[in-house]
């Protein structure tokens, strides 16, 4: 499907975190209305579209850290369609709550998450479509680029109105710690 050249592409994706992120983007309430007229939406939980288009897309913004060899693989992907990429909250942008098991080795994590005492028939899961867990969560930085970001847990709706507005307007986004917002 062809899309108005005129029209700012956004595609959208989460990784290892909570969507808490993706639900302060949708509290832009009334402002996404008027918003529509200007942006289309590409992947995105939104529209359900798996992979951004080929051809690319304005602005990307990841939420969530890297767990796993899946999250590389799709933050790459996602990165290499994305004229501007954006880490979107704590957990994009230093691991946030998965990365509290960076002081954990994976062999301990996974032995108490299948193989506890409390389980009924605990065993490891051996499905080859299971992704291999990394040695520790990554922030998005430490795998590709990153162009702006977006602070807090979530960031309030205000900094993603602000950073559209400002790719509208031809401008850089302003982002003072005004807009920063931790739960």
């Amino acid at each position: 499907m062809s899309q108005p050249a005129d029209k700012l592409r956004i595609a959208t994706c989460s990784l290892a975190g909570c969507f808490g992120c993706h639900m302060s983007l949708l509290d832009i309430d009334e402002a996404l209305a008027d918003l529509i007229e200007h942006i289309t939406f590409d992947r995105s939980p939104l529209t359900d579209i798996k992979h951004v288009d080929p051809a690319g897309v304005d602005i990307g913004l990841i939420e969530g850290g890297l767990c796993n060899e899946d999250n590389v693989h799709v933050l790459r992907e996602f990165r290499s369609r994305c004229k501007v990429l954006v880490a979107v909250g704590a957990c994009a942008m230093y691991g946030g709550v998965p990365a509290l098991r960076n002081g954990i080795p994976v062999a301990e994590l996974v032995r108490e998450a299948y193989l506890g005492s409390d389980l009924y028939n605990p065993q490891v899961p051996r499905d080859p479509e299971l992704p291999a867990l990394l040695h520790k969560v990554l922030p998005v930085h430490e795998v590709v680029p990153v162009d702006y970001t977006l602070a807090g847990c979530p960031p309030p709706a205000d900094a993603f109105k602000e950073l559209i507005l400002a790719h509208l307007q031809g401008r850089p986004p302003a982002l003072p710690a005004s807009l920063r917002h931790f739960d």
